[in-house]
């Protein structure tokens, strides 16, 4: 037989296509061949799935796999309704596994509180002994995606619009409980998590996808993904993981000019997560007020609390406690009492700021960065208005 027909030029290393399956082949193409193959000789691959991904499986070693990306949306070629795209994924899920029983298999989710995610988390979050070739501690599908961006030109709305994905995430853990106890799933098959790999501040007037995408980001965008990153934290039991969309231009803290590289405000909170934000998730109890006025989208009010301190905290390996506080009040500082932090000695604070809300960063001048400071723990800290706080302190 013919050998498997590679890609004629392998996805770069974070691309789209190398960590995630899409829907590129339609129905009536012609098959792809090796060098000297007849194009008798192999049929051509159906649309929901192609002979890539199976080859870059093998060549790559890739082990992560979403079973397609938003087949949901209008505006992917071979679109499919919830039904359908449960039969094709559970059956492309056993081929994988089949295949390579090693492999993380994501299956395609929407908002995390849709019909959709229901319907697909139950038909295909099963116990099945065929599919596993009689495992009884295996998974076919071993997270369950969602996509979410948020946004407003309103500041207050922008920076708690992120608890909307906390509930995302609460409601799609809860229907995948729900299908584990209806389908009959053994505590002995690993629990199955969010993949949540497209989250993001993305206003689509703002930053129209056809011409680009190009955010230019403020500080309370900044503030609004620190509060993205709060969450992930908070849910991190649920959390498989989590990808921003995108890393360079498009959407993105990252900026490359002519001259260099730009950093956006919303680099600085993702840069203070990735180094410090490691270990285990603590609980942090806080008594503070609460923003009480209109939210986007609006059915946050009432479905989850939105404070003016919005806080996750993390305890390293290393034994130093990282605790990390946004402030979202456009006008306010808090005066707090920290609990604990006493006993510490010498606690270091990183914070991110600027003049107000509106202010961006440029090539010629960079408004929002991180400023390093030390704190004895002793008397109540400040918190300044519009600002993202990291406190870190030996335990």
């Amino acid at each position: 037989p013919p050998p498997p027909h590679p890609p004629p030029h392998p996805p770069p290393a974070g691309s789209r296509a190398a960590h995630r399956h899409e829907t590129a082949t339609p129905p009536n193409s012609a098959p792809k061949t090796a060098p000297g193959c007849p194009t008798s000789v192999r049929p051509p691959p159906p649309p929901f799935f192609s002979i890539y991904p199976v080859t870059l499986l093998i060549s790559l070693q890739v082990k992560y796999w979403a079973l397609g990306n938003e087949c949901w949306g209008p505006w992917q070629v071979g679109q499919l309704t919830k039904e359908d795209y449960a039969k094709q994924a559970y059956q492309w899920a056993k081929a994988i596994k089949l295949l390579d029983p090693s492999v993380e298999l994501i299956l395609c989710g929407e908002t995390g509180y849709s019909t959709w995610d229901s319907y697909v988390i139950k038909e295909c979050i099963k116990f099945d002994l065929h599919g596993l070739g009689g495992s009884t501690t295996a998974s076919l599908v071993d997270m369950h995606s969602i996509h979410v961006y948020t946004a407003s030109s309103d500041h207050n709305k922008n920076a708690t619009a992120p608890r909307s994905a906390e509930r995302a995430i609460q409601i799609a853990a809860g229907l995948i409980d729900l299908a584990r106890i209806e389908n009959g799933v053994p505590p002995s098959v690993r629990r199955q998590k969010i993949c949540f790999d497209e989250w993001n501040v993305w206003d689509p007037v703002r930053a129209p996808g056809e011409e680009g995408a190009e955010e230019k980001y403020t500080l309370s965008d900044a503030l609004a993904v620190g509060v993205w990153l709060n969450v992930f934290v908070r849910q991190a039991q649920h959390m498989g993981m989590a990808n921003i969309a995108q890393s360079v231009n498009v959407i993105s803290p990252l900026m490359t000019t002519p001259d260099g590289l730009l950093k956006q405000p919303t680099w600085w909170p993702l840069l203070l997560f990735s180094k410090y934000m490691r270990g285990s998730t603590v609980a942090v109890n806080v008594r503070a007020g609460e923003y009480l006025g209109d939210t986007q989208p609006a059915w946050i009010r009432g479905a989850i609390e939105t404070p003016w301190l919005d806080v996750s905290a993390a305890l390293g390996d290393d034994g130093v406690l990282s605790l990390a506080v946004v402030n979202i009040h456009e006008t306010r500082d808090f005066e707090t009492e920290l609990r604990g932090v006493g006993a510490a000695g010498e606690v270091t604070v990183y914070s991110v700021n600027g003049t107000d809300v509106t202010v961006v960063n440029t090539a010629e001048k960079e408004e929002v960065g991180i400023q390093e400071s030390k704190w004895d723990g002793k008397g109540l800290f400040t918190f300044p208005k519009h600002s993202l706080t990291f406190l870190r302190w030996k335990v």
